[in-house]
């Protein structure tokens, strides 16, 4: 590539006109998209399992992936600062790693946010359960909550993002209502609780690491599952009002995010409720407010996860379209799915998706008590691809930029390339730990099907087209 077309592509992102979206997203609704991004039913609910696995190790856990996901939102931010586009990551491996790895990167982080869109379109449906008992069908709260979101994506990308915003403020309100209540406990003393509840019950029963060093690894994919989207910020780079300001504010804000959200909510809950109490497939915040003597707590922290379901749902509506819009101008998805509405939205690409989301309507028709089960599986393995390909198109750019055949980006990553390969041996590890688990080794077989099947269609496009820009590498 030479300087002038990296100047021309520079230029033509950055302004947005290659993408043609409107740039309404501010500050203050990329800062919750991002605080949103890394609060999710993975805590509210996935912390249960891995508490029982691992007891109060779980923190470390928690903070080492935390700083691991740090250093991906630096490379992630390092890119978007060199060229901001809203399908980052498809984008960024088609210009450093070729056009095939362009197609895999799109596709995989489309089916991910389909599948998480299915999952927790499901989740939303089984909380509301909890009110209405069973009085009203699973299958038509999906339904219900499918097309609200659909049409809130539809309208305008402020209102996606006034969505996010507020469904954000009720998860961080939430976290940070029982960091507090926790603190009163240790120090004044209040609720039922009060008599058990001692910083030492951190490593009083069997110690920080009760089900040793192993147990807390086995829980590295939970918690890695916890912290996916948090890198959906980068898909805002393309309609985000000022993103030279705003995406490395928001990415800067991680870690303190983690370490009040994650970190600091569990050394409060695990001092307060000795670990072992927390059994799996119940919310440690449920379990945390019972134990309290708190009654409403269990409704309240309801209404929390049933908003965490809803706001994972409603960025899947809202990536999806953004990625299939990005195949389709790259050449490497359908024409239709170029369109725009007045308002700036993908219509053609968010429309499909959403239609494949309501299979999670039929999944819970068929089967509404094993529906969660049935395609969680997927989500874990499809969303660390786009990581992978964060950290390994980083270096590349990395080294390109230091030998001075690219600009260097004004938001370099502190350490890198070392923290780039340092996150991609973790992320290495957390994958060999999901073939040991025989709950999530599934996901490991469902991938080399989807790779094969992403390899096939890419080969059949390049036949029809061998000499297209789509197929072509730019050097």
């Amino acid at each position: 590539m030479t300087s002038v077309q990296v100047d021309e592509q520079q230029h033509d992102t950055t302004e947005g006109s290659g993408e043609g979206y409107h740039r309404t997203l501010g500050a203050r609704q990329i800062q919750m998209i991002a605080i949103g991004g890394a609060i999710g039913t993975g805590l509210f609910l996935g912390a249960g399992k891995a508490i029982s696995k691992a007891g109060p190790s779980l923190i470390l856990a928690y903070a080492i992936a935390g700083l691991v996901i740090f250093f991906i939102m630096r490379a992630l931010g390092e890119l978007l600062m060199y060229r901001p586009v809203s399908g980052s990551f498809s984008d960024y491996a088609r210009e450093f790693l070729g056009p095939f790895w362009g197609y895999v990167t799109g596709w995989t982080y489309w089916l991910f946010w389909v599948v998480t869109g299915i999952v927790e379109v499901t989740a939303a449906a089984q909380y509301m359960a909890y009110w209405t008992h069973d009085s009203f069908p699973q299958w038509a709260y999906a339904l219900i909550f499918t097309f609200v979101l659909y049409a809130a994506n539809l309208i305008s990308v402020k209102l996606f993002g006034e969505l996010e915003f507020w469904f954000s403020m009720v998860k961080v309100t939430a976290i940070v209502g029982m960091i507090l209540i926790c603190a009163g406990i240790l120090t004044i003393g209040f609720s039922d609780a009060a008599d058990t509840a001692t910083v030492s019950n951190l490593w009083n029963d069997g110690g920080f690491f009760p089900k040793g060093l192993g147990g807390t690894l086995m829980t590295l994919q939970i918690v890695m599952f916890a912290f996916l989207a948090v890198e959906l910020v980068g898909v805002t780079a393309g309609e985000s009002k000022d993103p030279a300001k705003t995406l490395p504010k928001a990415i800067n804000t991680v870690p303190w995010r983690i370490a009040v959200f994650y970190v600091g909510a569990l050394i409060m809950i695990l001092s307060v409720v000795p670990w072992h109490e927390f059994q799996p497939g119940v919310s440690p915040f449920v379990a945390a407010f019972e134990k309290m003597g708190l009654g409403v707590g269990a409704a309240v922290v309801n209404f929390v996860v049933l908003t965490a379901a809803l706001s994972s749902c409603n960025s899947g509506m809202y990536s999806t379209g953004r990625m299939l819009r990005d195949l389709a101008l790259n050449g490497q998805g359908p024409k239709v799915f170029t369109k725009l509405t007045k308002s700036g939205t993908p219509l053609a690409g968010t429309t499909f998706s959403a239609a494949l989301m309501l299979v999670g309507v039929w999944i819970n028709y068929v089967a509404p008590g094993k529906a969660f089960d049935y395609v969680v599986s997927f989500a874990t393995i499809s969303g660390m691809w786009a990581w992978i390909m964060i950290l390994v198109c980083q270096i590349r750019y990395r080294a390109a930029s230091d030998r001075g055949d690219l600009p260097k980006s004004t938001f370099r990553a502190p350490g890198a390339p070392l923290t780039s390969y340092f996150a991609l041996a973790f992320i290495g590890m957390v994958i060999v730990m999901m073939g040991i688990d025989k709950d999530a080794r599934v996901s490991l077989y469902c991938a080399p099907l989807w790779g094969l099947l992403l390899g096939v269609s890419y080969l059949v496009m390049k036949s029809r087209d061998p000499r297209g820009a789509a197929f072509t590498k730019v050097s």
